[in-house]
């Protein structure tokens, strides 16, 4: 495992999100990505170090003043493109925006789509309860673009990723 891929990924997320915090105003913000790179870990036992830095990075585009070329400099390619996938594009109207985000997802690579499952289920374990169904409501269109990689590649970490955050819907709810 190249070590040093997440390590620098750790210190570009920390750093760029060190101003922010959650919604409920106390969180860093950080706690986020990097509870999303655990979930890949250690939930969903995906060990790919460019998923794991991708998934500390998963929002530097679009919540910081990171862009493409500058991932693509740092780390490679596939870390670039895996965060670039999950990037949604802020200009657009909302309903545009998230059927955008959506064909994106599905169109990109299994690993974008992987981190997507991730970051619903840290949302759906950090949700208020007034939160909760929208939460769900995310979680299910991650599942969903998600569900033909499992049925056509039956890939271990997608399988894993999908069952927990089922199993995670059915006791929020």
């Amino acid at each position: 495992m190249n070590i040093e891929t997440w390590q620098r990924a750790v210190a570009l997320s920390a750093r760029v999100h060190g101003h922010q915090m959650r919604k409920d105003g106390k969180t860093p913000y950080a706690s986020h990505p990097f509870r999303v790179a655990m979930t890949i870990a250690t939930v969903f036992g995906e060990r790919d170090p460019e998923v794991l830095a991708a998934a500390l990075l998963h929002d530097v585009i679009e919540d910081c003043d990171v862009d493409y070329d500058q991932l693509l400099d740092t780390f490679s390619r596939n870390v670039a493109d895996y965060v670039a996938v999950m990037t949604k594009d802020m200009r657009l109207e909302e309903p545009i925006r998230e059927s955008a985000y959506d064909k994106q997802l599905a169109d990109g690579p299994w690993q974008g789509r992987l981190i997507k499952l991730a970051d619903a289920f840290d949302n759906l374990h950090d949700a208020t309860p007034e939160m909760r169904p929208r939460m769900i409501a995310r979680a299910r269109r991650a599942i969903a673009l998600a569900s033909d990689d499992v049925l056509r590649e039956a890939r271990a970490s997608l399988e894993s990723a999908v069952a927990r955050i089922e199993a995670t819907m059915a006791t929020a709810s």
